[in-house]
C-alpha cells in the first residue's frame, strides 16, 4: 500500500512551529503527528511538480525545503520577495519558476528556482493596479492566487479586489511576465483559488464573496494565444445556505475525479464530480463541525476528508460516501493552531 505523509500550514501567534508533518493512515482516515518546522506564519504551501521539494511562504518572503524520503523536511534556503506577506505560491510545471501571491500590496512576484531547489533572485514584480467596486474591502487589488495553465504557457493571477484573473505569458529565459489576456468574473464576485483539471482543458475558479465555482474550457488557440470560455456557474453552498457565507479553499482530488470547496459561514464543505465534460456535479453539502474551514481535502482513497478549521484551531476527519451522499465524522477533532493549507504528499522509495 502507497504511503503519505501530509503538511499543514500554520500560523504562529502563540505556536511556535509553523508547518506541521503528519503520517497519513489511509485506511482509517487518520493522521499521526510525526514532526514539525519552526517557520514563521506559514500561510501557504507547495510542493514541486518533481515531488522532491517544498516551499512556504514566510513572514520575510519564502522558505525552501528538501523533501527527505520519510517525508520530513531538510531547510534549504530563504529568499525575500521584496514585499509584504505572501499569502499564496506555487511553482512551474518544469519547477524553474517559483510565483507569490500578494494579498496585502496586490503584487505578484517571480523568483527563479535553482536545480538544488533553492529559490534565487527575483525575475519580476509586478504591482498590479485600479479601483475595486465594494469600497470596504475590495477598494484596491488582492492578488490570492497564482498558477500556471498546465502546458506551462501562461499564469493565471487570481485579484479579488478587481474581480478577474490576469492571464500572462512567461518567458522562460528571463522570467518575464507579459499580460496577454483578462478573464472577468461577475461583478463582487472574489475570484480566489485556481484550479486546472488533470488534461489541462478545463480551469476552475472558486469565488469568495459570491459562493460559486466558474468553469471554463481552455485552448492555447493557433495564434499562440490562449482561449477560455465559460460553460458552467454552479454554488459551494446549499440554496437555505446562511448569509455573509466566504467560500475558500478549492482542491482537486489525487485522482483528479473529484473537487472540495469549504465556506465559511455555513462552515460546510461541498464535494463536486467532475464529469466527462469537466462541468460540475454536487455529490453533498454539509458541516464539518468546526469555525472557518480553511481548507478541505479528500484523503487519497477518496473514502475520508479532513477539515482545517482556522477558527476552532482543530482539524475534523470524515468517512465519506460518495454513493450514499454522506459525510459522518470520524474519530474525535485534532487540536492545531490557526491552520492554513494542507498537501498529501506520496512517499517514494530511494
Amino acid at each position: 500500500m502507497n504511503k503519505y505523509v501530509a503538511y499543514v500550514s500554520e500560523y504562529t501567534q502563540g505556536n511556535k512551529y509553523g508547518i506541521t508533518i503528519y503520517d497519513v493512515d489511509v485506511k482509517k482516515g487518520r493522521f499521526e503527528e510525526k514532526d514539525h518546522v519552526v517557520i514563521s506564519n506559514s500561510s501557504y504551501i507547495t510542493i514541486s511538480h518533481n515531488g522532491n521539494f517544498l516551499y512556504s511562504i514566510t513572514d520575510l518572503g519564502v522558505d525552501s525545503f528538501k523533501v527527505l524520503e520519510d517525508g520530513r523536511l531538510e531547510k534549504i534556503n530563504s529568499q525575500s520577495i521584496n514585499g509584504m506577506r505572501g499569502c499564496y505560491l506555487s511553482t512551474s510545471y518544469d519547477d524553474m519558476f517559483l510565483f507569490v501571491a500578494g494579498y496585502h500590496d496586490g503584487k505578484i512576484t517571480v523568483l527563479r528556482v535553482l536545480e538544488d531547489g533553492s529559490v534565487g533572485e527575483i525575475t519580476d514584480e509586478i504591482f498590479l493596479k485600479g479601483m475595486g467596486s465594494v469600497a470596504e474591502r475590495n477598494f484596491h487589488p488582492h492578488v490570492n492566487c497564482v498558477k500556471m495553465t498546465r502546458d506551462d504557457k501562461y499564469l493565471l493571477a487570481a485579484d479579488l479586489g478587481m474581480d478577474h484573473v490576469n492571464v500572462y505569458s512567461l518567458d522562460k529565459t528571463n522570467g518575464k511576465l507579459r499580460l496577454v489576456d483578462i478573464i472577468r468574473s461577475e461583478q463582487e464576485s472574489a475570484p480566489r483559488h485556481i484550479k486546472f483539471s488533470k488534461d489541462g482543458k478545463i480551469l476552475y475558479i472558486v469565488h469568495e464573496m459570491k459562493c460559486q465555482i466558474d468553469v471554463y474550457t481552455y485552448e492555447n488557440v493557433a495564434d499562440g494565444n490562449p482561449s477560455f470560455e465559460k460553460i458552467q456557474s454552479i454554488s459551494t453552498t446549499n440554496d437555505y445556505h446562511t448569509t455573509d457565507c466566504a467560500a475558500s479553499a478549492l482542491n482537486l482530488s489525487l485522482d483528479y475525479k473529484y473537487i472540495t470547496s469549504s465556506t465559511a459561514g455555513d462552515n460546510c464543505v461541498s464535494i463536486f464530480k467532475i464529469e466527462k465534460d469537466g462541468t460540475l456535479e454536487k455529490i453533498l453539502n454539509l458541516p464539518i463541525s468546526g469555525s472557518y474551514p480553511k481548507d478541505a481535502t479528500l484523503f487519497p482513497d477518496n473514502k475520508h476528508l479532513v477539515s482545517l478549521n482556522h477558527e476552532s484551531n482543530t482539524m475534523t476527519f470524515f468517512n465519506v460516501d460518495m454513493e450514499k451522499k454522506t459525510l459522518i465524522m470520524n474519530g474525535p477533532e485534532m487540536r492545531i493552531e490557526k491552520p492554513n493549507c494542507i498537501i498529501f504528499h506520496k512517499l517514494v522509495e530511494r
